[in-house]
Formats: C-alpha cells, structure tokens, sequence
C-alpha cells in the first residue's frame, strides 16, 4: 500500500517549498520576456540555411546537418536497445533528443532552401558576396526581409535552447558526475562517453557553419526547457517513483535548496560560454578571413551587420 500521509509529509517540507520558489520565479521571468520579445523582428529566411562562409555551397551545410541527425539517432536508437526507455528518465537523453531533432528540422529547412536557390539563381547569395554592395535591389531586399515564419522561428529558438543544454550535460557529466562514479555499478563505455560529448561537438560544429542568430534572449528558452525537466520529475516522484536520476535533485535533504539554487545560477555560465563563443567566431573569423567569412545579416535591413 501507498503511504499517502508519508508522501504529503515529503511533500509538505521547507526545502521543497523553498526549492519550489527557485524554480517558480525563473519560469514566470522567462514567459514574461518571451511575451515581451514577440512584437520584435523574427529570423531571416536566409539565416537558417545559409552558411557564414561565402565560398561554401548550401548544400555542405545541408550534407552536414543530415549526417549529424543520422549519427545521433543512430547514438540514441543504440542506448535505448542497451537500456530501455528508462535512458529518457535522465536530462542527458533529453537533449540529446532535442539536438537530433534540431538536426532533423534543420536538414529539412536546408533543403528546402537549396531548393529555392535551384529554382531562383537570381536570389542573391551569401557565397557570391553579393550582400556586401549597397546598391541592392527593391526585389532583393523583400527577399532578404522575408520572414521566418513558424518552423524557421522553432529552429532558431531550440537551437539556443540545444547549445545552453548540450554544455549544461557534458560539463556536470564530465565534471561533477563522473568523477564521482566508483563501483561497479557504473562503467564509462564508449557509448555512454560519446552521449555526453557527440551533442556538443555536432552543435559547436553546426555554428562554425550556419549564419543564425544568436543571443541571450535564448537563455529563456533554455531555462523553461531544464524547468521542464525538473517538473516532469517532480511529477514522476509524486507518483510514488522514489529514485532520482540525478542525487542534487533530491528534495528529502536541507541542502536541497542549496543544490537547487546553484543548478539555476549554473545555467548563466554554461549559456554565458556559448554566447561567447558564437560572438569570438564573428568577431575574429570576420578579421582573419574578411574575403571568406560573412558576419549575420541583419534581419531588420537586409544587410550584413557591422
């Protein structure tokens, strides 16, 4: 029999409460600044497919992209035989999930640009440099202008979600888990090592090549997705389920509060290094290879930001 006094004692604690506000507070912040950012300009149609190199077809990007999402899902298709679908029980599997489907949305959206580029060769390009004069034309402006619309905005908004949660997994793995990890329980195989560091090198290599955005408007995104989590597994430990992925998300302890409000300030470091590594790849390549490498282009004008 279930102890329902016993659960709603657990339940009932300081630190759950307390732990409760630390997760409430972010989310309500975030929603409020997503409201807030929709009355300002969407994606451009060309910053999802179009590579930051000028001499690099479209259709590498769209080869890479496809070869990425074949490689995770085969990663994923492998642990879920070698483990079951309790694998999808850790945040690990969740992103790694999401980032394979970033690459299954991204290699869609790809192709579908290469397509227009096929049957339109008038559409100015990236590669041929030709954003870089001032005397555009009306017709390619509106081309340039053109909006995402829903699926581009999806792609844009998971993957800044995608590059907070890949760093956010391989470093607590790598650095806080793993190090940690004595017995026989646990053993790092190949398979378990490359699911905690494959995501981040497909994604890090994605962003050499892709033009999206990217800013630390996304950090919201990110949040309300590892807010997700916890609350998908604070529900499964209110069903009686007693075992946590994870001992820092364990609430039966004072220092729960603790633990939880360092795993929220961590997400500012872990998005924070990614925002920069994006921003050094503008700002140097631009410098070292200025006949190679086009900065974003500014969705707002139709020209290349400064």
């Amino acid at each position: 029999m279930v102890d329902v006094g016993g659960a709603l004692q657990y339940w009932l604690q300081w630190q759950v409460l307390a732990c409760a506000f630390i997760i409430l507070i972010p989310a309500i912040v975030s929603l409020k600044l997503i409201k807030r950012s929709n009355s300002k300009p969407t994606t451009n149609t060309y910053h999802l497919w179009i590579p930051c190199w000028k001499n690099l077809h479209p259709i590498w990007l769209l080869f890479y992209r496809i070869f990425s999402f074949i490689t995770m899902s085969f990663l994923l298709l492998h642990v879920l035989l070698a483990f079951g679908p309790v694998v999808f029980y850790f945040y690990t599997q969740w992103t790694f999930l999401l980032v394979t489907f970033y690459f299954a949305l991204g290699s869609i959206i790809s192709a579908h640009g290469c397509w227009m580029q096929f049957k339109e060769p008038s559409v100015p390009s990236l590669e041929r440099g030709k954003l870089m004069k001032n005397d555009l034309k009306t017709d390619n402006q509106m081309q340039l202008n053109k909006e995402a619309g829903f699926w581009g905005n999806l792609m844009q908004n998971i993957y800044q979600t995608c590059a907070g949660a890949v760093l956010l997994t391989d470093i607590v793995f790598w650095c806080l888990l793993l190090p940690f990890q004595t017995g026989d329980d646990f053993k790092l195989t190949l398979l378990i090592g490359s699911m905690h560091s494959v995501n981040a090198i497909f994604l890090i290599l994605d962003s050499a090549l892709n033009s999206l955005h990217f800013s630390w408007h996304g950090l919201t995104y990110f949040i309300l997705w590892s807010l997700t989590y916890i609350t998908f597994q604070w529900v499964m430990h209110a069903c009686c389920l007693s075992w946590w992925p994870y001992p820092f998300l364990e609430l039966d302890t004072p220092w729960a509060p603790v633990w939880y409000f360092g795993i929220a300030l961590f997400h500012l470091p872990c998005y924070g290094l990614y925002v920069w590594l994006v921003k050094t790849k503008v700002s140097m390549l631009s410098k070292m290879f200025p006949h190679a490498f086009n900065r974003l282009i500014d969705g707002r004008n139709g020209v290349l930001s400064k």
